[in-house]
């Protein structure tokens, strides 16, 4: 579509053509506005194609407030409960797209990412929304004083882009947060919030890998690509999924879900043998298997290189000695290094892997009904540019449909 094509003003422009603006956009447009997505990259819905290993985790069986991260944690309440999981799947079923479960109620697509995106695309295109690709905004002025009442299709914002100037009566803020900066990531959300006076929560890297510069380091390179179902914790919280070791560190959906709980500086311990008493489990190995060594009784629960590796951090005085001849305070010992295996990551692979933002747009200055600015009429933040993380497993996704959908309702 050519530029001339474009009107100057629309009811509605959203920046950010993610899962959270494209939501945005075709309910708005639904309702009848004028609406215009501006995206900086040149193809919308990145992060949508990634995901999920290119089959899009879109949503979650069990969605509940407690599955996200925030300050206010009571603030994403109200749009989930509004647009709900039940919702989207409503919707993706009417564009008939295949799709299938996973464990802890994650739902993917059969076939491919794009179908969810094609189904977004195709439902903006229905309501008449104009999309921008190539578009860079330059800068934001507010055009109506603040607290001043504007109607119908008066101008509250001028947008001068690099595809020229655009005004809008609602200007949408769905430009994502700082992660993987290869797919076009950038904090131009947070710096319109702070143009418009509004707090912005301090920002890290979230749902991402940890990585190592101790002795840990060389053992994770060892046993790199091998995956080990744990539970993997911190003093406060702690996930019981699979753990990837990696040349760096450790990834995997335990490690990820960690990351969003973990502080600079903080241990995390890992759970061998999860559900296992393990003081209990080893005195009767010692009772059953007398001449058995410890490594031979571990091999059919662990991997073979892991007990190695296991064996060299936790008996190695006893490698070689048959399980009755361990003394029970070394038995002790060992479960407690198979139970509660301690280390200290040296910090994560930050924004460059990170799946989300953690922090951003203070919600204590948003409506959690409509996702408007409280100091600002007519702006509105959703998304991941806001203060909501989602767990991995499709809450992030869930989110963005809910802000998208609460947001697209009032504007």
């Amino acid at each position: 579509m050519s530029e001339q094509a474009f009107l100057t003003h629309y009811d509605v422009i959203i920046i950010g053509g993610g899962a959270s603006g494209l939501m945005c956009a075709l309910t708005a447009g639904q309702r009848g506005r004028s609406v215009l997505v501006l995206d900086a990259s040149n193809k919308i819905g990145k992060k949508i194609l990634m995901s999920g290993g290119g089959r899009c985790n879109f949503t979650n069986l069990f969605v509940e407030p407690g599955n996200f991260l925030s300050a206010n944690p009571h603030f994403c309440i109200s749009a989930l409960d509004r647009y709900t999981q039940w919702d989207f799947i409503a919707l993706v079923e009417r564009h008939r797209i295949p799709y299938h479960e996973r464990k802890h109620g994650q739902l993917f697509c059969d076939d491919s990412a794009k179908d969810i995106l094609d189904m977004l695309v195709a439902e903006c295109d229905k309501a008449q929304v104009r999309i921008q690709t190539h578009c860079e905004i330059n800068t934001v002025t507010p055009l109506a004083k603040k607290g001043a009442v504007a109607s119908g299709s008066d101008s509250r914002f001028s947008l001068h882009t690099s595809k020229g100037e655009f005004s809008a009566h609602s200007l949408v803020v769905a430009t994502g947060g700082l992660s993987i900066p290869t797919m076009g990531a950038s904090g131009i959300g947070y710096d319109i919030a702070r143009q418009f006076g509004l707090r912005v929560m301090p920002t890290r890297a979230g749902l991402v890998p940890f990585m190592f510069s101790d002795s840990f380091k060389s053992v994770s390179e060892r046993l790199s690509g091998l995956a080990v179902d744990v539970v993997l914790s911190t003093e406060q919280q702690a996930f019981s999924e699979n753990v990837l070791f990696t040349h760096r560190g450790l990834s995997g959906p335990a490690a990820l879900q960690l990351s969003n709980y973990w502080q600079v500086g903080e241990a995390i311990a890992m759970d061998l043998l999860p559900g296992t008493d393990l003081p209990q489990w080893l005195r009767q190995q010692k009772k059953d298997h007398p001449k058995s060594l410890l490594r031979t009784l571990l091999t059919p629960f662990l991997a073979k290189s892991l007990v190695q590796e296991l064996q060299t951090l936790f008996w190695l005085p006893w490698a070689e000695t048959a399980m009755a001849e361990i003394p029970d305070a070394a038995l002790l010992a060992i479960a407690e290094g198979l139970g509660h295996w301690s280390f200290k990551p040296s910090g994560t692979e930050g924004y460059r892997t990170a799946e989300v933002t953690l922090g951003g747009v203070d919600t204590q200055q948003l409506s959690s009904k409509t996702m408007e600015c409280k100091m600002q009429p007519g702006l509105y933040f959703i998304g991941e540019v806001v203060d909501v993380t989602g767990h991995l497993g499709g809450f992030n996704f869930q989110w963005a449909w809910s802000s998208g959908n609460a947001a697209g309702q009032y504007v």
